[in-house]
């Protein structure tokens, strides 16, 4: 299957940790949505939110970038 056709959830743009920002690529929305969404998790004694937000920190990983190519002509 080519990588190009389905979307892959990873940690990136992050404030803290990029779980935000890659849940908001992934699902096409602003990760300030789920900001929010974490932040209201927090209200209640900050348990779920908190939990929560460092369980996908673990799970999800990291957007890696590739390295560029390196050419073997002399300079």
């Amino acid at each position: 299957m080519n990588q190009q056709n389905y979307k892959q959830l990873r940690r990136q743009d992050g404030v803290i940790a990029g779980v935000c920002g890659g849940l908001g690529d992934f699902f096409g929305i602003d990760p300030l949505w789920f900001r929010l969404l974490f932040l209201f998790l927090m209200l209640p004694g900050g348990f779920p939110g908190v939990l929560t937000y460092l369980i996908l920190w673990i799970i999800i990983p990291l957007k890696t970038v590739p390295a560029p190519q390196q050419t073997d002509t002399p300079q």
